[in-house]
């Protein structure tokens, strides 16, 4: 018995500090080892989401200044010596904590992993395996970021985590764009290969429920976010983005964008479409006026001072849409290529099926249950990107837990800065040219191939 269980957790041991392959039980189908260490690495960033979403619960958040050195006999709020009760922002400075320390971890990797060409590299040991030891340099940085003095950090990093998160919701808009071409040809295929007219209902349906989506939440923008008398700027960004909805969707049904690109449609231009409202909803969500911002939350140093009075959390419903499209973008990345060769050339993914990278007699065997190494002749996804990717994820979650929230000049209160609502309004205005640009491009650049 002692040497059966002696076995046991030797093996269990191997498979911790192993590689990929190890990690995948007999009753899971065979699997890529590139697919398996893409996931664990998103699990570990998920990881790293769920534990900041932990924090911020305000049951938790009010006991975060037991934490030794965190909150007690500081004697400051984020770096300024003030009497001022530092329980009202524990929950902001624990998820720019935690969401330090997860940037920090994928930053390493992707210095590591710099110029890695294939599974024969020592170093991609390293990507592939070591999960036990990897786990524990996440928690070593996450105990370590909770020791880091106030002083200018909160400040500093606000704007790692505005660039960074402009930066990963250009690659959700990419990703987007991706799908939708993706989605149309898919449904247009199958109608011209079964000639079924329920594939042309069911896109128009979809078009259909996208584009009165996108109407009634334009609509619900101007009643609550707007006043009859003042609210300018919301006034003004709802109806530059309407207007340039409009556009984009009359150019993807003119003659010569169907004849340069038949699969582009109203589809794609809806389902954009609504993803530019939900930025703009996010946007006006951190206008910092409270008549033009019905939700605008203030947290304020008596906000949670006393012990009976619930903290105000952080949660609201342009975070929680943020937080969906997160895991899908993210889980996007991790577990598929794109069908199109410029977008896998741009997010240096796999290009071909099923078998892309695998070399020979490295596809899994019959019957068998495992990982297999595909990437012994080159690597199906460039690992520094990949890292970089997951870095910016890890910005753009701060950011969302947190409203986009920072304090103010006096330290007294975490306000909403202008600064969040031009990033996300700028990042719409991104998203709209990148996908005019998917249509017009054929007819500029005469010498592509964009079939």
């Amino acid at each position: 018995l002692d040497t059966y269980f002696g076995a046991n957790l030797s093996l269990q041991v191997s498979c911790l500090c192993g590689s990929a392959p190890c990690l995948l039980c007999g009753c899971c189908p065979s699997a890529k080892n590139s697919t398996i260490s893409r996931l664990l690495f998103t699990f570990f960033l998920f990881l790293g989401t769920l534990v900041s979403i932990i924090m911020i619960i305000p049951g938790v958040e009010k006991e975060l200044h037991k934490l030794p050195g965190f909150c007690e006999g500081s004697g400051s709020v984020l770096g300024v010596q003030t009497h001022v009760d530092c329980r009202s922002f524990l929950g902001h400075k624990a998820v720019y904590r935690m969401g330090f320390a997860t940037a920090a971890f994928f930053c390493l990797f992707a210095v590591l992993m710099v110029c890695v060409r294939s599974s024969r590299d020592p170093r991609a040991a390293l990507q592939n395996g070591f999960w036990f030891f990897k786990f524990l340099v996440l928690v070593g940085l996450t105990v370590g970021a909770f020791y880091i003095p106030d002083g200018a950090f909160t400040s500093v990093w606000f704007y790692f985590g505005v660039v960074g998160s402009f930066l990963f919701i250009l690659i959700q808009l990419i990703l987007l764009i991706d799908f939708a071409h993706s989605w149309s040809q898919l449904w247009l295929r199958n109608a011209s290969e079964s000639n079924a007219k329920g594939w042309y209902a069911a896109l128009c349906t979809v078009t259909f429920i996208f584009y009165a989506a996108s109407i009634a939440a334009v609509a619900l923008l101007y009643v609550y976010y707007t006043k009859p008398e003042g609210c300018t700027e919301g006034k003004v960004l709802i109806s530059i983005n309407l207007i340039l909805c409009l556009i984009v969707s009359v150019v993807s049904i003119l003659p010569k964008i169907q004849e340069a690109q038949p699969h582009s449609g109203l589809l794609q231009a809806s389902l954009i479409t609504l993803y530019t409202i939900y930025v703009t909803w996010s946007a006006l969500a951190n206008v910092p006026t409270q008549s033009c911002n019905p939700t605008l939350l203030v947290r304020n140093s008596t906000g949670s001072a006393t012990a009976t009075e619930v903290p105000t959390t952080w949660w609201d419903a342009p975070s929680i849409v943020g937080l969906v499209i997160f895991i899908l973008c993210t889980l996007f990345i991790s577990l598929r290529s794109s069908d199109h060769a410029q977008v896998n050339k741009l997010m240096l993914t796999e290009e071909g099926g099923a078998d892309a990278g695998a070399g020979p007699g490295e596809a899994a065997e019959p019957g068998v249950h495992r990982a297999y190494d595909n990437e012994q002749d080159g690597v199906s996804y460039n690992y520094t990107f990949f890292h970089l990717c997951l870095l910016l994820a890890a910005l753009y979650i701060m950011m969302t837990l947190t409203n986009w929230y920072r304090p103010d000049e006096s330290f007294q209160v975490l306000r909403s800065p202008w600064t969040a609502v031009w990033v996300k309004i700028c990042s719409s205005w991104a998203g709209l040219l990148l996908y005019l640009w998917t249509l017009v491009a054929p007819l500029v650049l005469l010498d592509r191939d964009f079939s």
